[in-house]
């Protein structure tokens, strides 16, 4: 890309016109930045925490409304019954990630997912015993993994094996990941990472570390909370055993909103092992109130309790927009940001001569909407002040940028404005 288009505001109105997603900008509440005149924050951190949608307090009030006139009877009575609540989210989910309906569920907090998970797929014997991960998975993941170890008697030290980049790189290389699953072999019980990593945006091959754990006699499983709503999935084709995101980044759901799993089908029997609860039992059967677990025959097994509809509601609001939106739109339109994003920094780095290293993979099938950058020495200093004059973003010790561009909120303009900001600054640091 011409690095003087990219600096020319008309060209990014240009692209901003011919963006057939630029209306749904306008279904989402901005910031309000104190000393800009009640202008609009430029936002990048769709990685972090999305952009509340416009329809949430509709879909809170919603509730609430039948809260108060029905009470219990809500279960059954309310515009959208809370009995069957959370069945409402598996189309919309399933299409996010490419899976079954029946393979998807809307439940709990991330983590907790995660554990519950682990407890299906990561069974040690003998041998097999060993997990594999990424050297930086978000730390929760690290703190699951190790105490799901310990739990099973193991240690940590030795069962937890985190791949590092190859000296003087940031990212891993796929054919690095799928050696050191074959090498591991026998003694490999589950190959767990995350879709993309939080830290340098790098997007994972999912597929061919699924393909390499399964030739190993391993489980493959993936945390996706900086993938899902971002990045292309197949998760069930791919024959991904089990994966869990959050839905607070780019599912737009609000802070500690309702997480979500996928479970393949092939496990859907009763013969795999997994913590149980009444909202994971047949709902045929759930109000005969027996003592025996009768799991249901799909992804809704792993349910301990009743859906948190007040938590729920914003999820629907924001799902309602990917369905009209459509996963394979968003990508195309994230990837062009992205890329405008690149050829931006690139642009400003060589008119301000400070040098931006991005860690972040440059092919655009290798990342999502996240980029990582890297200022020579002042990063605090240049966060700081681009969040002084109205940019939101993500500062990440020990030197990192993270910059996530939306496709359902931002705009070329924002890159361009963000672009004119940072060379502003790196003139003065």
């Amino acid at each position: 890309m011409d690095p003087l288009a990219v600096r020319s505001r008309d060209h990014a109105l240009a692209l901003d016109a011919a963006d057939p997603l630029r209306h749904f900008r306008d279904q989402f509440h901005f910031p309000v930045h104190p000393g800009k005149e009640g202008g609009k924050v430029i936002y990048f951190t769709g990685n972090s925490l999305g952009l509340q949608p416009k329809g949430v307090r509709a879909a809170v009030e919603q509730e609430l409304s039948d809260w108060s006139q029905f009470g219990v009877e809500g279960h059954f009575k309310a515009k959208h019954p809370w009995y069957s609540y959370h069945e409402r989210f598996s189309e919309s989910l399933a299409r996010i990630v490419c899976a079954q309906p029946s393979e998807v569920v809307a439940m709990n907090g991330l983590t907790v997912n995660l554990h519950l998970l682990m407890v299906s797929f990561y069974r040690p014997q003998g041998r097999r015993v060993k997990v594999l991960t990424e050297q930086r998975p978000f730390p929760s993941d690290t703190y699951a993994i190790a105490s799901q170890i310990a739990f099973h008697g193991g240690d940590p030290e030795h069962d937890l094996v985190e791949m590092r980049p190859r000296s003087g790189e940031h990212t891993l290389r796929t054919a690095d990941i799928l050696s050191r699953i074959a090498d591991l072999r026998d003694e490999l019980a589950l190959v767990l990472f995350g879709g993309v990593n939080f830290y340098t945006g790098q997007l994972f091959n999912m597929q061919a570390i699924t393909e390499a754990a399964h030739r190993a006699g391993a489980m493959a499983g993936f945390d996706l909370a900086h993938a899902a709503g971002n990045v292309p999935l197949a998760l069930h084709d791919w024959g991904v055993d089990m994966a869990c995101w959050c839905s607070y980044k780019y599912l737009n759901s609000g802070p500690g909103g309702v997480a979500g799993a996928f479970v393949h089908e092939r496990h859907h029997g009763p013969e795999v092992p997994r913590f149980a609860g009444w909202w994971g039992h047949d709902k045929v059967e759930r109000f005969a109130m027996g003592s025996e677990f009768k799991p249901m025959a799909s992804a809704e097994a792993w349910q301990l309790s009743n859906a948190p509809v007040l938590l729920m509601a914003p999820h629907r609001a924001s799902l309602d927009l990917f369905d009209q939106a459509g996963m394979e739109a968003l990508i195309v339109k994230g990837r062009s940001l992205s890329s405008f994003l690149w050829h931006t920094l690139e642009a400003v780095s060589a008119s301000s001569g400070v040098g931006l290293e991005i860690i972040t993979p440059s092919a655009p099938e290798e990342r999502g909407c996240q980029l990582s950058v890297v200022v020579e020495g002042r990063g605090k200093e240049v966060h700081e002040r681009l969040a002084a004059e109205g940019v939101v973003l993500d500062w990440r010790e020990p030197n990192v940028l993270r910059l996530a561009p939306v496709p359902l909120y931002n705009s070329f303009e924002d890159i361009w404005r963000f672009g004119e900001l940072l060379n502003g600054i790196l003139a003065k640091v």
